[in-house]
């Protein structure tokens, strides 16, 4: 039977809910917001499952070296790269599946509200949904029985998801591999609370009003290198854009503050992972090559010789795709290998998230100070000059130089 003791060791993966023969896993949210799982005893039939699928108690830590391919890429469809946070490869990856016939899981928002769970989508139209980043855990819920079951029926499925959520899908499958099976998952920060942002929207729509039809965390109004915190509303005046200078939710997530315990100790940042398909960001293709644009780019590090089948026959297809090799594309890349650190006072901005209004918290958390406001000013001042890029550049270069020292 499963046993939670220290809550750094269960990543909220939902494997062992999927997994139970007897379904008596229910997950439950804790005070911080983070979903854990809490077990019938009087159904348990102590059977050991549980145990079994998990991909923490099932760690080895090792980073065993397997033959990768490594590649950058940018979707040919500007408003699907518009639309996603790098170069748009989910989607093309994504959009074959469906042509193929088959059915992609991922993260999205659940009808109607701004709750992020992994839902099916088997329309190219569906797959909208799973467009940019969701700073945010999501909520498995049942997907991975319903990967294994349209797994049965022969058709093409795709599983995007966290590190650990994959990892947690191929734990619950017991090992076995299904040649009609993609899984997709992304170079990790830290995954925040479904609290805070639950607290960052009721004041968002205290402060803002209309009614909110998106919200994205990275969204390129202002571009793709100082992408935006935006909240876009029914009344067009009252749409909402700020970057991780001024965001409060972005400030949080950024500091260290809002991630689930498990993130700070994490045992799935590695390269050599078991997923098919790896993406990220790429900053600066012109490190790389000069076939691509500044306007969000992709990296992509293939495991298997499916996931760079695909790459190769079938992304392609979908935009230009330059061949990067593996040790220079993940080259200095530390949210591959490292945990983010633990915010010394996490504790007491969670306390304090249960204990004050939604304004007064993030007002004394983040308030909006005069160098906050300098800041925003010097980049917005940036980006309409069209230097922004560069300012950025010559910024890192200098502090990296200075902690070099």
């Amino acid at each position: 039977m499963i046993h939670i003791e220290n809550k750094q060791d269960c990543c909220g993966c939902w494997a062992c809910h999927n997994a139970c023969p007897k379904h008596c896993i229910e997950m439950k949210e804790d005070e911080e917001g983070f979903c854990y799982p809490q077990i019938d005893t009087h159904s348990c039939i102590g059977c050991g499952v549980c145990d079994k699928v998990c991909p923490i108690v099932n760690a080895t830590g090792e980073d065993t070296p397997h033959h990768q391919e490594g590649f950058l890429f940018q979707n040919s469809d500007s408003l699907i790269r518009r639309e996603s946070t790098s170069g748009g490869a989910f989607t093309a990856i994504a959009a074959e599946i469906i042509h193929r016939g088959g059915i992609v899981f991922g993260a999205g928002y659940r009808p109607g509200t701004f709750i992020v769970e992994h839902q099916p989508a088997e329309t190219i139209d569906d797959l909208r949904i799973f467009r940019n980043s969701k700073y945010v855990q999501s909520r498995v819920g049942t997907a991975y029985s319903d990967v294994l079951a349209q797994l049965r029926t022969g058709r093409p499925v795709c599983f995007s998801g966290t590190p650990c959520q994959v990892e947690g899908l191929r734990h619950f499958l017991r090992g076995r591999e299904y040649m009609n099976l993609i899984c997709v998952d992304l170079v990790c920060h830290g995954i925040p609370s479904p609290h805070i942002l639950s607290l960052y929207i009721e004041r968002a729509k205290q402060q803002i009003g209309g009614r909110f039809t998106n919200i994205l965390f990275r969204d390129k109004h202002y571009g793709y290198h100082y992408s935006s915190m935006s909240i876009y509303n029914s009344e067009e005046k009252k749409n909402y854009h700020k970057g991780v200078d001024s965001d409060a939710y972005l400030r949080a997530f950024f500091s260290n503050l809002s991630d689930r315990p498990s993130c700070y100790s994490c045992r799935f940042k590695k390269r050599y992972r078991h997923s098919d398909i790896t993406l990220w960001d790429c900053f600066s293709p012109e490190q790389f090559t000069d076939k691509l644009d500044g306007n969000g780019t992709t990296r992509i590090l293939t495991h298997t010789a499916k996931g760079t089948e695909f790459i190769n026959e079938v992304v392609a297809k979908a935009g230009t795709v330059v061949n990067v090799e593996p040790d220079k594309l993940t080259h200095g890349v530390r949210e591959m290998f490292h945990s983010v650190p633990m915010n010394l006072q996490r504790s007491d901005f969670f306390r304090d998230s249960n204990a004050m209004a939604p304004a007064v918290f993030f007002d004394k958390w983040f308030p909006t100070t005069l160098s906050v406001r300098l800041n925003t000013a010097v980049r917005i001042t940036c980006h309409r000059l069209g230097i922004y890029n560069v300012a950025k550049r010559i910024f890192m270069l200098f502090y990296t130089r200075r902690d070099e020292r």
